[in-house]
């Protein structure tokens, strides 16, 4: 009976040891972020939005292409 409790009492003192040590793990949605986000721009001619480190701009508008600065493309 005396081995039985001594048993019994290893276990649980290894499951707190265990349990406090993976408490102090990071979680993974406590992972910081990996950059600040961009803000978006509108293209004046077709109205897709986009980065706008990836836009054109010209004459105070934003584009999605070229084609679009200078007006030929699709029509719209």
């Amino acid at each position: 009976m005396a081995k039985l409790i001594l048993i019994l009492i290893a276990g649980f003192i290894i499951y707190a040891l265990l349990r406090g040590f993976l408490r102090r793990l990071p979680k993974d949605d406590a992972k910081p972020q990996t950059g600040a986000g961009e803000d978006m721009v509108r293209c004046s001619r077709c109205g897709v939005h986009l980065p706008r480190s990836e836009s054109l701009l010209a004459d105070g508008k934003f584009f999605c292409s070229d084609a679009h600065r200078r007006g030929s493309g699709d029509g719209k």
